[in-house]
């Protein structure tokens, strides 16, 4: 008899709907925010891996599936989703299309690793992308997607854990502080780590070995060696989250896997795990697309993994439902913006799709994009509004106008589409 390959797990009829339901929800949140689904291939030419996810890292090192294809060819199963998306993009000139680039993708993923609790050598998993945007508010908005979505899944007891990695050139100052300090502690160090004191230094912060923990908490901290436009930025993240009200811890060990990361990383952890316990994580990646032969694009993105979910749920599901209506939030001006991102949070926790451009700066530069993206109804948000307390629900196709609470927004909002 033939058995299935140790560390790839076949899903039951028992089993899938509880994937379904994972799916299905995960898809309703992202479009919810505004992103578009793109089916990348299973294996790409090895080179791409090697250059995005960086060649001293432990899943290029020890954990890709490479293979010869018959010209000499050598190719890779995909580790992960983002390398492939952004080859994607590049290839077939996204950059040129006028509005905001997200996307979201699902499907397997394959490290050659050790299977255990919720990780295996064929895995799954959820991602978004968003490209294009320089701007805070595109962080907290990728953030809060991953949020609301485990959130409306039930997960037990998760936690937000963010960390500012800075710029390529403020690593560039930290990375010699800390390898002077490790040296000092080698004998003390795993095996692994005592590698990537060359090969990648800022991953000792992240093993979860004690030894090397209770070594490194004495390390000196990536915080210290920030320029200031990096703390800025970092700090204008955590204000909108703090604005939209989801909860977050510091961690200063968070450094992530991949090469690729600048400024905001984050991870969200849960119970009954182990001590792999992320569920999703994600962060900032400015310089990759250029990395991968683009045009310099801001970009920014998380990904999730749908075994550890699947284990995770509670039997007890549950599912709003959806409305296929989106709400463009033109938030303008000083008071306006900061309105506007609450009110993009307020529509979506409720249920009705919401989508904005943050690069849009005026009025007539949102209501262009609303166009541009096919939606069905604007809600006009200044500074006058805010003074006010009413914003301005636009339909698009009649140019009729309701005025509308703030404080009672998204039920208002609610009964003219179901009006409409």
């Amino acid at each position: 008899m033939i058995k299935g390959i140790k560390g790839v797990k076949d899903l039951l009829p028992e089993e899938t709907p509880r994937w379904r339901f994972i799916e299905e929800s995960a898809r309703r949140w992202a479009t919810r925010y505004g992103f578009h689904e793109i089916r990348i291939p299973i294996f790409e030419v090895t080179t791409l891996f090697a250059r995005s996810i960086g060649a001293s890292t432990d899943i290029v090192e020890k954990e890709m599936y490479t293979f010869p294809d018959r010209d000499g060819t050598s190719l890779t199963l995909r580790p992960e989703g983002t390398a492939g998306t952004v080859r994607a993009y590049i290839e077939h000139n996204r950059a040129a299309i006028p509005v905001p680039q997200k996307y979201f993708y699902t499907g397997p993923m394959f490290r050659h690793e050790r299977p255990q609790a919720g990780r295996l050598r064929q895995f799954h998993q959820f991602g978004v992308e968003s490209y294009g945007i320089a701007d805070p508010r595109a962080d907290v908005e990728v953030i809060a997607l991953l949020w609301r979505m485990l959130h409306e899944l039930g997960l037990p007891s998760l936690t937000l854990e963010i960390n500012n990695l800075g710029q390529a050139a403020d690593r560039d100052i930290y990375r010699p502080i800390l390898v002077s300090y490790l040296k000092r502690h080698v004998p003390s160090l795993c095996g692994n780590c005592q590698h990537r004191i060359e090969a990648n230094p800022l991953r000792v912060l992240d093993c979860k070995v004690p030894e090397c923990r209770s070594i490194t908490e004495q390390a000196p901290r990536l915080s210290e060696s920030l320029a200031e436009t990096a703390r800025s930025y970092f700090a204008q993240v955590l204000a909108g989250l703090d604005l939209i009200h989801i909860p977050y811890s510091l961690n200063h060990r968070l450094v992530r896997g991949l090469d690729y990361y600048n400024l905001t990383t984050f991870e969200v952890t849960a119970t009954n795990l182990g001590a792999q316990n992320a569920v999703g994580a994600g962060g900032r990646y400015d310089g990759l697309v250029e990395t991968l032969g683009g045009t310099s694009t801001p970009a920014v993105g998380f990904a999730v993994g749908l075994e550890r979910i699947a284990m995770l749920l509670p039997d007890s599901l549950s599912s709003p439902i959806p409305t296929d209506k989106t709400v463009y939030v033109a938030g303008f001006g000083n008071k306006g913006s900061v309105a506007g991102l609450s009110a993009l949070e307020d529509l979506r926790t409720f249920g009705i799709p919401a989508v904005c451009d943050f690069r849009s700066t005026t009025l007539k530069a949102h209501l262009r994009q609303a166009d541009r993206l096919g939606c069905q109804f604007t809600l006009l948000l200044g500074d006058d509004e805010v003074t006010k307390g009413v914003a301005v629900l636009r339909n698009m196709e009649s140019k009729s106008q309701h005025d509308v609470l703030l404080a009672s927004l998204p039920s208002q909002i609610e009964s003219l589409l179901l009006s409409s």
